[in-house]
């Protein structure tokens, strides 16, 4: 199987079980990649936006978020790497009560944009804190 393959598969997202809702899944990523200096872009409120046009959603939230420092290399080195920066984590609630949590890998940012694999350390600081906020 090659690489590209591989990456549709199911390498391209990575899915963490979150022993906490949605909301305070995000409050507490939120939390600690402030405490470490990460900047938080934005944090949108899919279900509460839905619910504010009539409509009906489970409890989804996406937090996008970042450091200059790591990001910027990337998109000096190929622009389009914008296109999935900044890092983005999406959770939701399943229709059992689960909360999940979602991120594009590093790995996957780094081929899909053809960069160097060595450019996915930039990255990989964060997954510990994603991890980490929903244990």
């Amino acid at each position: 199987m090659d690489s590209e393959n591989e990456l549709e598969r199911g390498v391209a997202v990575a899915l963490v079980a979150s022993h906490h809702t949605v909301v305070e899944t995000m409050e507490r990523l939120d939390s600690m990649l402030r405490a470490r200096g990460v900047t938080v872009f934005a944090r949108i409120d899919f279900s509460g936006d839905a619910q504010r046009a009539g409509l009906a959603m489970r409890p989804e939230q996406l937090l996008i978020f970042g450091n200059p420092k790591g990001g910027t290399p990337l998109m000096v080195a190929e622009p389009t790497a914008g296109l999935d920066l900044p890092f983005k984590v999406l959770a939701w609630e399943d229709s059992e009560g689960r909360t999940w949590v979602a991120y594009n890998t590093p790995e996957y940012i780094v081929a899909r944009h053809g960069l160097d694999p060595a450019f996915a350390k930039n990255l990989a600081a964060l997954i510990p804190l994603i991890e980490q906020a929903a244990g």
